[in-house]
């Protein structure tokens, strides 16, 4: 997948939540310019309900691509209709989200964060973002964003940034933003002389190339975990977007993102962008 397809998707349910969740999606999509598709899942009855609360069946509403376009015009003005498809698949949402990453050819995935009753859990999204062959945007529906003019990207110098300074330059363009390159120093070591310091400038230095604003933000706090430190930093600047690399952490079980990721993606309400390690962006366009 080393073309660029310019489609998002978006994952939501025809519901009220789903409603503030296009209107934040409208945002994006005026300014990137990308076709989005919606989709939804009709998620099957487990069968020991089917078995024990055969009453319960009739309340399930099997939602259609048609049903859902007649949802979605109550929010989307008819003008930008044209730039949405709807999509409607059935089973187990988590394993059909992550097949549709890796199939569906989309340039990132847009989901809800808020942990409402409809919403992916923490433990899904973990999963998610850590299993997803796209970036995942994380949203917070009760937390809309209406402009984005900074984006903090938090620099670990043990993981690649190659791929997250893509997406922060693309952001960073479309939307005339700031970015902040931020770093916590747990090591009691002069902040200049660090390897942090030394990656940070330059990655400015490449930002200034392409033409974005930015600025190195090393914060020395030595024993202390690093993401309650850029955590207070993010509540401090109080930025529009975070884009993250995704720290990968083996366990007995599986392998899912890092505490410093999860922590971020789930204590952040704007918008926290997940750039992982499977699909290779395509430099030219950026």
């Amino acid at each position: 997948m080393y073309y660029r397809s310019n489609n998002i998707m978006v994952y939501l349910s025809p519901n009220e939540d789903g409603k503030i969740i296009l209107q934040q999606v409208l945002f994006f999509r005026k300014t990137l310019g990308m076709r989005v598709f919606i989709c939804h899942i009709n998620e099957k009855l487990p069968f020991f309900k089917k078995l024990f609360y055969p009453d319960k069946r009739p309340l399930i509403i099997e939602w259609t691509p048609e049903k859902l376009r007649e949802f979605a015009k109550s929010v989307i003005p008819a003008n930008e209709l044209e730039h949405f498809s709807f999509r409607i698949k059935k089973g187990k949402r988590i394993p059909l989200l992550i097949r549709q990453s890796k199939n569906g050819g989309y340039e990132f995935m847009v989901v809800d964060k808020s942990n409402s009753a409809t919403s992916l859990k923490p433990k899904e999204l973990d999963k998610l973002i850590s299993h997803s062959f796209c970036p995942i945007m994380a949203i917070n529906k009760n937390f809309p964003v209406k402009e984005i003019k900074t984006i903090i990207i938090p620099v670990d110098v043990t993981q690649s940034t190659k791929k997250k300074l893509l997406w922060a330059t693309f952001f960073a363009k479309k939307y005339g933003a700031k970015i902040i390159i931020v770093s916590a120093l747990t090591l009691n070591i002069d902040i200049q002389k660090s390897l942090v310091w030394k990656n940070s400038e330059k990655l400015k230095t490449m930002l200034s190339q392409r033409g974005v604003e930015s600025e190195v933000q090393i914060l020395n706090a030595p024993g202390r975990k690093k993401q309650e430190v850029i955590l207070n930093f993010i509540r401090k600047k109080n930025p529009d977007m975070v884009i993250i690399r995704t720290h990968q952490e083996s366990n007995l079980m599986n392998t899912r993102i890092g505490i410093f990721v999860s922590e971020l993606v789930h204590n952040c309400n704007i918008p926290v962008f997940t750039v992982n390690s499977y699909i290779p962006a395509n430099q030219d366009y950026f």
